[in-house]
């Protein structure tokens, strides 16, 4: 369900129309278009062992379980490749934020690529300033320097693709995991079977599309 403000925002259209214009930039791999998101799981363990499934019957877990902390997922997905990159962490910092995308540019996959053009929610720690918070200034501002960032408006996350992996990661894990160590197995399963399968994300929605269906948003000019 798409979140939109309640009332004309100047601010909220031009994000918005900001990242349209990159989704429909084509395909350039010297210019990957990558979409950062991160979400968190609840770690529950069990007291007694579930019940496998029988014919026409899901497996059945006891009412009583353990909590195990949280798990925080970090996504990067690069629509029109079909590619994507999951990584577990123990929490959502900046300097959690910061190595995951150093990680993202130090990879081999986008290693040559001359900017990655970074989507991504305006989260506190979105931004490279975090950069700071893990690594010295020169190794900073080398990653920095290879990111062209684009930030999704407030009350529009659903413009930032990466939720749609999220979505899809998490429907495919059970309905309990008990420990980081099984997170980290089913997250490196899934983002195996997913890129192996290529599947890719092209946005249809366009800047021409908002104009009207959402020109409520837009401010009203006096003549």
């Amino acid at each position: 369900m798409w979140c939109i403000p309640p009332k004309q925002s100047g601010e909220f259209v031009y994000h918005m129309e900001d990242v349209l214009e990159v989704y429909h930039r084509p395909y350039d791999p010297r210019r990957p278009v990558v979409c950062l998101d991160e979400t968190f799981k609840q770690l529950i363990g069990e007291t007694r062992q579930p019940l496998p499934p029988g014919s026409g019957r899901v497996e059945r877990y006891d009412s009583v379980y353990v909590r195990n902390g949280v798990a925080s997922v970090f996504m990067a997905f690069e629509p029109l490749a079909g590619w994507r990159h999951a990584k577990v962490t123990d929490g959502r910092t900046a300097a959690d934020f910061a190595a995951f995308v150093k990680d993202l540019v130090d990879g081999r996959r986008y290693r040559n690529a001359e900017k990655i053009v970074l989507v991504m929610d305006q989260l506190n720690t979105h931004t490279p300033a975090s950069l700071y918070e893990l690594l010295s200034p020169d190794e900073a501002r080398r990653i920095a320097d290879k990111l062209e960032i684009h930030h999704t408006p407030k009350h529009g996350s659903w413009l930032n693709m990466a939720e749609i992996e999220l979505s899809a990661f998490e429907r495919d894990l059970p309905e309990r995991v008990g420990d980081r160590q099984t997170m980290v197995q089913h997250t490196s399963s899934w983002e195996r079977r997913r890129n192996d399968s290529k599947v890719k994300a092209k946005w249809q929605f366009t800047t021409a599309d908002a104009r009207v269906k959402l020109r409520k948003l837009y401010p009203t000019l006096d003549d």
